[in-house]
């Protein structure tokens, strides 16, 4: 999806009890309002392949899968997002008793645009770090088989692309594989830049 910068600055509970309302999702970066966009055919394409697979492998454990309407929390420098897919494999906590912020999760996956993947791949990505219980940031584009897994080792983070579509994407924080195949299942490329 589409991030469009709102010059308007909120407090974090300014900005959740105006979210909670409001007929369109916005993030929240450090009291920066961002307006969500629609999603492309591509995009929802693959976000659905990618919930499908993880949520098939996870359905007689412990894990919870998440579309892109649970928002994620992160600290310390407050910011809220709605990531494409959310996997959570402890027990979930919530910001509060509406039960529509979660704290702690375990994967996290943005499907990138033209538009979003430099703030994906930095200022969110930065902010995603924050998170304790997050082991593994999954970026994938829209526009060409290209998938980044971001992994933490210790207090590091280490990366590794995949690029065909035989390969699998292993997701070891959840014990889960996607083949590339079936991110990008349906999926037509153009060559428009």
């Amino acid at each position: 999806m589409t991030a469009i910068a709102v010059q308007t600055h909120l407090t974090p509970e300014e900005y959740l009890a105006w979210e909670r309302k409001a007929p369109f999702k916005n993030e929240y970066l450090a009291g920066q309002i961002l307006a969500m966009s629609g999603a492309s055919l591509a995009h929802n394409l693959i976000t659905g392949n990618i919930f499908n697979g993880l949520y098939n492998q996870l359905m007689e454990r412990e894990c919870l899968t998440f579309t892109g309407e649970m928002r994620v929390k992160a600290n310390p420098l407050i910011s809220y997002f709605y990531p494409d897919v959310t996997v959570v494999c402890d027990e979930p906590r919530f910001e509060d008793d509406v039960f529509d912020t979660l704290l702690n999760p375990t994967v996290v996956v943005e499907v990138l645009s033209r538009s979003t993947a430099v703030y994906d791949k930095g200022e969110k990505f930065e902010a995603y770090k924050q998170i304790a219980s997050l082991q593994e940031y999954i970026l994938v584009s829209q526009d060409r088989v290209n998938v980044e897994r971001h992994f933490r080792l210790g207090t590091q983070w280490r990366a590794i692309g995949f690029q065909e579509l035989a390969d699998i994407l292993p997701l070891d924080s959840i014990r889960c594989e996607l083949p590339l195949e079936h991110i990008y299942r349906r999926v037509k490329f153009t060559d428009t830049p």
